[in-house]
C-alpha cells in the first residue's frame, strides 16, 4: 500500500463524503488538500477537517474566479475575511486565480479585470503570511504565472496544467509546481505538461468530484493517477508514489 496525499479535491462537493473519505484512507491516502472555491465551500471544508481524522483533511482557502460571476456585492469581502479570520487553519490560499475562457469573461475586459484584482488580493495574503497557493490557470496561464511573479510568491501549484510548454518551462524555472490529475489518461495537453516536467515539480491530484468520463472522481482516485503517471513515464508505481508524497509535504510544509 502506498502512502499517497491527494493535493487537491473538492470535499464540499463530494457526494457521501464521510463514506468517500473512508474509502480513501483504506486504499492508503493519508492526507487531503480541501480546497475553497467560495464561502459556502470554505466553511464547509472547515467543517470536515474538524470532524473528519483519517485522512488528515489539510485546507486551501480562497475563492475561486468562477465564484466572481453570481456573487452579491459585499461577498467576496465576506469571504477573503474568512479566509484571512482562518488563515492560521489552512496550509494554503487556494483555488485562486483566473480564467479567461468561461463565456461571461471570454471578450469582456471588465470582467477579466475584476478576477485579477480579487487574484491579487488573494496572492498579497498568501505573501503575507507565507503559505503556497494553488492557482487555476485556465486560458489565462501567462498573466497567473506573471501576477504570480509579482506578488513575490515563493510556492505556487498550478493544478491540472494544460498550456502552452514555454510558460510551463518559466513555471518550473521559477521553482513552482504543477499537479497532474487522472486527466493525464486521456488529454493530449494535460499529457504534453506532465511529460514536460520533471516529477520534483509534480504533485498528483483528483479535483474530485469532476467526471473523467467514465467515473466521478473521490480522493481515493488519487491512486489511480499515480497509476496513470507511473504507465505513461514508466517508472515504479512506489518510486513514484515516495516521491509524490515527499512533494507534497514539502510543498505544503505538513511537518510543520
Amino acid at each position: 500500500m502506498f502512502k499517497v496525499i491527494d493535493t487537491h479535491a473538492h470535499l464540499d462537493h463530494v457526494k457521501d463524503v464521510d463514506q468517500a473519505l473512508k474509502e480513501a484512507g483504506a486504499a492508503g491516502v493519508v492526507g487531503v488538500v480541501a480546497v475553497g472555491i467560495d464561502l459556502i465551500a470554505n466553511r464547509r471544508n472547515l467543517e470536515i477537517k474538524k470532524r473528519i481524522q483519517n485522512p488528515k483533511i489539510y485546507l486551501a482557502l480562497g475563492m475561486h474566479p468562477e465564484s466572481l460571476e453570481n456573487s452579491l456585492p459585499g461577498q467576496v469581502d465576506e469571504c477573503l475575511e474568512f479566509v484571512r479570520t482562518h488563515i492560521k487553519e489552512a496550509v494554503a490560499v487556494g483555488e485562486i486565480g483566473l480564467d479567461y475562457w468561461y463565456k461571461w469573461a471570454r471578450k469582456n475586459d471588465e470582467k477579466k479585470k475584476e478576477q485579477q484584482d480579487v487574484f491579487a488580493r488573494q496572492l498579497s495574503l498568501a505573501k503575507e503570511f507565507n503559505l503556497p497557493v494553488v492557482i487555476h490557470s485556465r486560458g489565462s496561464w501567462r498573466d497567473c504565472l506573471d501576477m504570480t511573479k509579482a506578488a513575490e510568491i515563493k510556492k505556487a501549484n498550478f493544478h491540472w496544467y494544460s498550456g502552452p510548454l514555454d510558460i510551463l518551462d518559466e513555471i518550473v524555472a521559477c521553482g513552482y509546481f504543477v499537479s497532474a490529475s487522472p486527466a493525464l489518461a486521456h488529454s493530449p495537453q494535460h499529457q504534453d505538461a506532465v511529460k514536460h516536467v520533471p516529477i520534483e515539480h509534480l504533485l498528483i491530484e483528483t479535483d474530485s468530484p469532476v467526471f473523467y468520463g467514465d467515473f466521478a472522481a473521490t480522493p481515493k482516485d488519487v491512486l489511480r493517477t499515480l497509476k496513470i503517471y507511473s504507465d505513461f513515464k514508466k517508472v515504479e508505481e512506489k518510486e513514484a508514489a515516495e516521491i509524490f508524497y515527499r512533494n507534497s509535504v514539502n510543498f505544503f510544509n505538513l511537518n510543520g
